[in-house]
């Protein structure tokens, strides 16, 4: 759709790490590639460097705590919406949300901004959280969420709500993609008992929702029918989850698996770590939105096991159905992985799910917008 220049600024709260943050790199990337302007608003984090060297301009402000300090940051905002020409302000979690909602609101409606929203959560249904189904456009990551939003906000007008899927470029995870000589070394350098293991990998922010004992559990039981498996538990620990990082270590010591579980901590190679490992898991007891980390997993080539739940259980029946187990069976889960480790399974090239499709559906919107597209009045939050 023919468009002028566009000034878009999306809104988050940081820009650390995890798949909200990834997302707005791609499209602050792809906003620049197609001559528009990219501005992102975020308290910072290791990813506002290659962010601007994308192209994109990056402000930091805290817009993600829930404190009513944050509400000083609406002043701040409008200014520099107003003095950016801001033509569409795009919030992706819900206290920059109403951060940004409540900036434009001030502004008179000839002048105002369009306002998008991604819902890249199944988040508690609460007043405070319909604040995200009151975009012009409201973006939905996945079925799953389209349904939440529809079981959940049915106020929320049909026309606003866009399923876009999030997406992986086949071209930064390909096919059968093997690590240099030189990672492999430095791997089994820093970590020489690995070598010769069937490595189980769960990736992941350490959080009690991601499975971590069922994880343990199934590790246990594969080491106890004579599979030589190492468990690798890839994720950083945020300092207010540190007793239930302790809580899962101290599971490791009570299942004898002291020698057969490695802590990585974060990792910015997880692409690496995917392509080595035998099996990679998705256990979240909450249905993930989407499941990134199974998308990426899948395009190398490298079986997933997950719930079958969610944006993981679209994936998995969509690309790889024989990774699909029932939610908390975790019975069912050792018997899946044996098999899969028995016959050495690989997957076949994934074609769905790219991000070529995400990202030009998510540009299209903004032109849609940006063009006169028309705008479904919102109602009262």
């Amino acid at each position: 759709m023919p468009c002028s220049p566009l000034t878009i600024l999306q809104i988050l709260p940081e820009l650390d790490s995890g798949g909200v943050e990834r997302g707005t790199l791609e499209v602050g990337a792809e906003i620049v590639r197609r001559g528009h302007r990219s501005l992102v608003v975020s308290a910072g984090g290791r990813m506002v460097e290659p962010l601007e060297e994308a192209g994109s301009l990056h402000f930091a402000a805290s817009v993600g705590k829930k404190s009513p300090l944050t509400l000083r940051q609406v002043g701040w905002l409008r200014k520099l919406i107003i003095e950016q020409n801001v033509d569409i302000v795009h919030a992706r979690s819900r206290v920059p949300a109403w951060v940004a909602w409540l900036a434009l609101r001030k502004i008179p409606e000839s002048l105002r901004p369009k306002f998008v929203t991604t819902v890249h959560g199944q988040y508690s249904v609460s007043r405070f959280s319909r604040i995200m189904t009151r975009g012009d456009r409201v973006i939905a990551v996945s079925g799953t969420i389209r349904d939440y939003i529809r079981a959940n906000y049915p106020q929320t007008p049909e026309q606003r709500i866009r399923t876009i899927y999030r997406g992986v470029d086949s071209a930064e995870f390909p096919h059968e993609y093997q690590p240099s000589d030189e990672w492999l070394r430095n791997f089994h350098d820093e970590w020489p008992r690995l070598a010769g293991k069937r490595l189980l990998t769960l990736p992941g922010r350490i959080t009690r929702l991601k499975g971590h004992l069922d994880f343990l559990k199934m590790l246990s039981a594969v080491r106890d029918s004579g599979v030589d498996a190492h468990g690798l538990i890839v994720g950083g620990v945020d300092r207010r989850k540190q007793r239930y990082a302790d809580e899962i270590r101290n599971a490791v010591v009570k299942l004898g698996l002291g020698n057969d579980v490695t802590f990585t901590g974060h990792r910015s190679d997880m692409k690496e770590f995917y392509a080595i490992s035998d099996v990679v898991f998705s256990l979240s007891s909450k249905p993930e939105s989407f499941g990134r980390t199974v998308l990426e997993a899948l395009n190398l080539g490298t079986p997933v096991v997950g719930y079958s739940h969610g944006g993981v259980g679209e994936i998995l029946d969509a690309v790889f159905p024989a990774g699909a187990v029932p939610v908390g069976d975790c019975h069912e889960l050792t018997d899946r992985v044996t098999q899969l480790l028995d016959e050495r399974t690989t997957v076949p090239p994934v074609v769905q799910y790219t991000l070529a499709e995400m990202l030009e559906q998510t540009l299209h919107l903004y032109e849609e917008l940006g063009a006169g597209g028309d705008v479904v009045a919102a109602s009262a939050a």
